[in-house]
């Protein structure tokens, strides 16, 4: 464990742990991210300016409350999201959220290199396999020295998206008349409000699921909360902004679209390729992390095996993975809601990893997760916390089902 600066199969130290600063930094890369701007781009052209707002600010503040609060348990504890998997799901029950978590992210992964590949390639004409190998290839390199790593990248990229960004923003906004002429814009087709917030807050909340893998790194559970809360009410909220007002402006969602519409093509690569390398290394860091619970080997060897194997896959996922990446992602958020009401019921049983005792597998969480896919799907209101929810409250009723059921047995 010495040598594992990613502390892959045990607490963060708290003489490891980072400032505010930043876990901030490392946060705001993970959420500024082009998937999120397209999504903004169409709910700016699907309701009012208001309701927009009121869609964006509402669903990601439930977004950072969700997220927060795993933030909260992950630096109280300095563990990852699969160690404290281990505590509800069971020691090699937690291999299925750790399977799911670093399989969706590896997906993602190769996703994010054919996003940066193909419109530099539409742009610049240089080949696309050219483009993918330096991209995938940089991207697995900066993972392999883990956080400290992150750190760095996220220092320069996320000033440099919001800064280029918000210039391109802005004179698209004023090319079209101002403020004003996109306030005055009536949708077409208006989307039912109760859609629009499912698709803000399941925007980021596959992704959101992983926060306790960076924000353990906390010096207190307070910071983590915060430096969360930051990342998810604001930074993603500002990349729907983003695409919202580039939608409306020009057509185009993603600002390094914009950007190479307004001639700004250097910039337009700049703001792209980092956009997508801080969101990349982070799922790349994460999967890591899911594989070592899985392997017991040290997450930034897998990390680079992952991106290397995201890179050579990358068009065919981009092609042909994207529905299947979507589907996987809503296994995603019940695993979430049961580490949450886990923790919340055997609080103390997380303050000593070291000597903790676990299940081999814990049934009561992986039915959950598939009553948490069901209700999701099936019950009204929003998707994304109805499997949340709907995981969280199952998994407690059938635990202590399963508990009274043994302490029954162990009396007889």
């Amino acid at each position: 464990m010495a040598t594992d600066n990613n502390y892959s199969l045990g607490p963060v130290p708290m003489a490891a742990r980072k400032g505010v600063l930043s876990l901030t930094m490392v946060m705001l890369g993970l959420t500024f991210f082009s998937a999120s701007m397209w999504t903004g781009g169409t709910l700016g052209t699907s309701l009012s300016f208001n309701d927009f707002f009121l869609a964006v600010l509402l669903g990601n503040l439930l977004l950072g409350i969700y997220t927060s609060i795993l933030g909260y348990i992950g630096a109280s504890s300095g563990l990852s999201t699969h160690l404290l998997a281990r505590f509800s799901f069971g020691a090699k029950g937690s291999w299925l959220p750790s399977l799911i978590l670093g399989g969706t992210q590896v997906g993602w992964f190769g996703v994010g290199v054919a996003m940066f590949a193909l419109p530099v390639q539409k742009a610049t004409g240089i080949d696309t396999n050219i483009l993918i190998a330096v991209a995938g290839l940089a991207m697995t390199a900066t993972v392999y020295f883990g956080i400290a790593a992150l750190m760095i990248l996220s220092a320069i990229a996320v000033p440099a998206i919001a800064l280029l960004g918000g210039y391109s923003v802005l004179e698209a906004i004023d090319s079209v008349g101002g403020i004003e002429q996109l306030q005055s814009l009536s949708p077409e087709n208006p989307l039912n409000f109760s859609t629009a917030l499912a698709l803000v807050v399941g925007s980021f909340i596959s992704a959101g699921t992983l926060t306790a893998d960076f924000v353990r790194f906390g010096k207190s559970p307070r910071t983590a909360v915060i430096v969360t809360m930051v990342a998810f009410f604001i930074g993603n909220s500002l990349m729907f902004i983003f695409g919202a007002a580039g939608g409306a402006a020009t057509g185009q969602a993603d600002i390094s679209e914009v950007m190479m519409m307004q001639g700004l093509l250097i910039p337009a690569v700049i703001v792209l390729g980092l956009n997508i390398w801080t969101t990349n290394d982070n799922a790349l860091y994460a999967s890591g992390l899911g594989f070592s619970n899985i392997t017991g080997l040290p997450s930034k060897y897998l990390s680079v095996a992952n991106g290397i194997i995201g890179t050579l896959c990358a068009l065919w996922l981009y092609n042909n993975f994207v529905g299947w990446l979507t589907f996987l992602s809503a296994a995603i958020p019940p695993i979430g809601g049961i580490i949450i009401a886990d923790f919340i019921k055997n609080r103390e049983r997380y303050k000593d990893f070291a000597n903790a005792e676990f299940q081999t597998v814990n049934w009561a969480a992986i039915a959950g997760v598939a009553i948490g896919i069901a209700a999701g799907h099936l019950l009204p209101g929003v998707v994304p916390l109805n499997a949340v929810l709907g995981g969280a409250i199952s998994f407690l009723i059938l635990d202590m089902l399963n508990a009274n059921k043994q302490n029954t047995s162990a009396r007889v």
